[in-house]
């Protein structure tokens, strides 16, 4: 991890502690924390802590002395403290004047052995890091007792520090397509879950208990499944009596983990830099870096609904998209740039048959991104183009621009210049629509 620019030796810091430790902190950080977050991680935490004895009022302490104490190199360092950050140990929070940078590291207390093992999402990962029989162990032993601002948040989440898998070839795990928020666990919108239980006249109040919202929200981070994998683990965990049976709702997850990443267990690893650079704060500049990150950003049946000003997504083309997403296993922001493609090719209609045809050879492409779909998209049809003979074809085309008469051109342009209620969606459908027409024409300018 590249940390030039992130963190500096010379950069101070302050230490403050939220709250107050449990008496078997040490335990927990040992026997629970350490095996997800390895030990510099947790030597971090604890020099931090004892550091606070020794940090005076008017002078922060640089990160060079953290470097000494623990005897590593910044990056290791930094790599650490965002392990901290992303289990919940650690928010940072950054001070910065035009001649000095400085943190204010504030520690989370651990949970106690006994509140670690309430944490759904905790144990699990712990289950799956140190085996059944060493988690056995640890429960029946430590299941007993519990305990328990500054401006410049720039603490890591969960997300963006971990990934709960390790793919094994070049076929990498579809990452979650949310525009969804850094804090999925505590952000998660409901209402997309609601309405799909109103619609098989399942009673949504009864299933979705503030319990059962905190277990699907941890689980869907976890087990980096989309909404539609949630939705099913769902609808597969429903007792007799419309409630969720958490057990088999952990189990269904766990199942659609391993047949989609090819893996029977779940591992913490860092997400590497290209991921990071992907989720980077960059905002983008251009027309098509802004169409590009719509696509990223919202959801099939949002995108239908735009091109349609806001009318509703039907249920048959929702279904067909469904059944395309997980068949041919692609991501939302490559299914967004699939739908537009068809719909341009096919005179807005969504044809199923040409739509599936397609989606298989951008499955077997391995694409993951609108970006890469895009270019892909784009680089087919200039090979078409080119394969194309000269002759009618060419011609027709040449023909069919010409006929477009003058006066229905200055027509368009005063509808445009005479419109002031210029929707957002009518705005995003022309821009969509000019840069969605070089599919048709190749890399022509």
């Amino acid at each position: 991890m590249d940390v030039i620019g992130k963190l500096l030796p010379i950069d101070g810091y302050h230490v403050s502690l939220k709250g107050d430790l449990p008496v078997d902190y040490a335990k927990s950080l040992s026997h629970l924390y350490q095996p997800l977050i390895g030990m510099e991680a947790v030597m971090l935490y604890q020099t931090l802590l004892h550091d606070m004895d020794l940090q005076q009022e008017t002078m922060d302490q640089t990160h060079h002395t953290l470097m000494n104490y623990m005897n590593l190199p910044l990056d290791k360092l930094y790599r650490a403290r965002l392990k901290l950050e992303g289990i919940g140990l650690l928010k940072t929070f950054k001070q910065q004047t035009a001649e000095h940078t400085s943190y204010t590291y504030e520690l989370q207390c651990p949970f106690s052995p006994s509140s670690f093992f309430k944490d759904e999402m905790l144990t699990q990962l712990l289950y799956h890091h140190i085996g059944r029989d060493k988690f056995v162990i640890l429960k029946q032993n430590y299941i007993a007792e519990t305990t328990r601002t500054i401006e410049g948040d720039v603490t890591a989440s969960f997300h963006d520090v971990f990934q709960t898998f390790q793919p094994i070839s070049d076929e990498d795990a579809l990452a979650v397509p949310t525009d969804e928020s850094d804090s999925a666990v505590a952000d998660m919108d409901f209402s997309w879950m609601e309405q799909i239980l109103k619609r098989q006249m399942i009673p949504a109040k009864k299933v979705l208990t503030p319990e059962s919202k905190k277990l699907i929200s941890q689980m869907t981070v976890l087990y980096d499944l989309t909404t539609l994998e949630t939705e099913k683990a769902v609808l597969w965990a429903l007792t007799d009596e419309n409630s969720l049976h958490h057990y088999e709702f952990k189990q269904a997850c766990h199942d659609l983990f391993k047949n989609k990443h090819h893996q029977t267990t779940i591992k913490l690893t860092e997400r590497t830099q290209s991921e990071e650079n992907n989720k980077s704060d960059k905002k983008p500049t251009t027309k098509e870096e802004q169409f590009i990150a719509e696509l990223e950003r919202i959801s099939p049946k949002q995108l239908l609904e735009d091109l349609s000003n806001g009318g509703q997504a039907s249920g048959q083309d929702l279904k067909v998209i469904r059944d395309i997403m997980t068949t041919q296993g692609l991501p939302s922001p490559v299914m967004n740039v699939l739908i537009h493609y068809v719909l341009l090719q096919t005179n807005m209609k969504l044809s199923k048959a040409y739509m599936e045809k397609i989606a298989s050879h951008w499955s077997r492409a391995n694409l993951k991104t609108a970006r890469e779909a895009m270019t892909f998209a784009k680089q087919e049809q200039t090979d078409f183009q080119k394969s194309k003979p000269a002759g009618k074809y060419n011609k027709r085309s040449n023909s069919s621009q010409e006929v477009v008469p003058d006066w229905f051109k200055e027509r368009k342009k005063k509808q445009r210049s005479s419109s002031k209620d210029y929707t957002f969606n009518e705005r995003n459908n022309e821009e969509f629509e000019a840069l969605l027409k070089e599919f048709s024409d190749g890399k022509q300018k």
